[in-house]
């Protein structure tokens, strides 16, 4: 990596596991660049420590990846990590999810995922690192509250991640993902609201409890930390047990 501060950016930063990676990875002395297409990028910018950078990003525009990212180059002189939180949730039932919903889905959650990671490695040099996040959604095919286009995409996404490593591997770029149980965060908020599905999914898990955005941050943080330094086109599962395959 380069010498000084490390260069992360960190996409869908303006709530939950996002913002929360944002803020710690910020706390731990990282040059971060906080993309989300809201206007606050990061809610807590101003707050943080350090350099934080906000940039408006869609991240299912080529144009405006590719405008950002250029942007972060020019700025930051390249990227030492990658972390895609960038994403949305979907709940329309089988049967009533048509092309344009689980296309909208599709675009955000892995054409924009990868939009960002093929932008985000053109500047990467060796030892840089990307995480994306993906879900234990994808592992089970859905089962929890996100359904068919919502599975579908995240299950899209661990292979994304998996060829990604492939292809930047040699050249010492290292790929993982984070497939996170249900998390309570914003992103959840609608299912959750309902006490039969949030009991339900809580009593899947051996802990018993919902994980948090921070939970999950500190685990996208090691993955991206020289500490995981040999880890490499892996899936980091967390979910308080609810998979354990």
């Amino acid at each position: 990596m380069s010498g000084g501060a490390k260069r992360v950016a960190v996409t869908g930063s303006a709530s939950g596991i996002g913002a929360a990676t944002a803020a710690l990875l910020a706390r731990q002395g990282w040059r971060v660049v906080c993309l989300d297409r809201t206007p606050r990028a990061s809610p807590q910018a101003s707050q943080l420590p350090g350099e934080v950078v906000s940039m408006t990003l869609d991240v299912a525009v080529e144009a405006d990846v590719c405008r950002v990212f250029a942007d972060i180059k020019a700025r930051m002189g390249g990227l030492d990590a990658l972390v895609t939180c960038a994403g949305i949730y979907e709940t329309t039932p089988f049967f009533e999810t048509n092309a344009e919903i689980f296309g909208r889905v599709l675009a955000v959650n892995v054409t924009g995922t990868f939009l960002c990671l093929r932008e985000g490695a053109r500047m990467m040099e060796r030892g840089a690192r990307i995480c994306t996040v993906a879900s234990v959604a994808g592992l089970r095919g859905g089962g929890l509250a996100g359904t068919v286009s919502y599975a579908s995409t995240k299950g899209a996404v661990l292979a994304l991640t998996k060829n990604a490593a492939r292809e930047l591997g040699p050249k010492g770029i290292a790929v993982n993902t984070i497939a996170p149980g249900m998390i309570d965060t914003p992103f959840a908020a609608v299912p959750l609201s309902n006490p039969a599905i949030r009991t339900r999914v809580e009593g899947m898990t051996s802990f018993g409890r919902l994980g948090t955005a921070e939970e999950i941050a500190e685990a996208i943080a090691w993955l991206i930390s020289p500490s995981a330094s040999y880890v490499h086109g892996a899936t980091l599962v967390a979910d308080g047990g609810m998979v354990m395959y």
